[in-house]
């Protein structure tokens, strides 16, 4: 039970860190320039950090649900 638990906690970091990497990809495709006030990139950069991680996170547990879920969903007929 005690491994279990500790795979299942490195299969969710991983998750979580990948999707973030993905996320953060996604929108450095967007074209923040636009929107960003002259002498204020750090601000921007942290923010566009900051959404890839929420992003990234919500994602990643929407993934995480589904999948337990489908483990689940065997138990239903037992």
């Amino acid at each position: 039970v005690l491994f279990r638990s500790g795979l299942n906690a490195a299969i969710t970091l991983v998750s979580h860190f990948v999707f973030i990497m993905l996320a953060f990809r996604a929108l450095n495709a967007l074209r923040f320039e636009q929107f960003i006030k002259a002498n204020h990139v750090r601000e921007a950069q942290v923010l566009l950090l900051f959404m890839a991680v929420g992003l990234g996170y919500l994602v990643s547990s929407f993934f995480l649900s589904l999948v337990q879920a489908a483990l689940n969903l065997p138990k239903l007929f037992l």
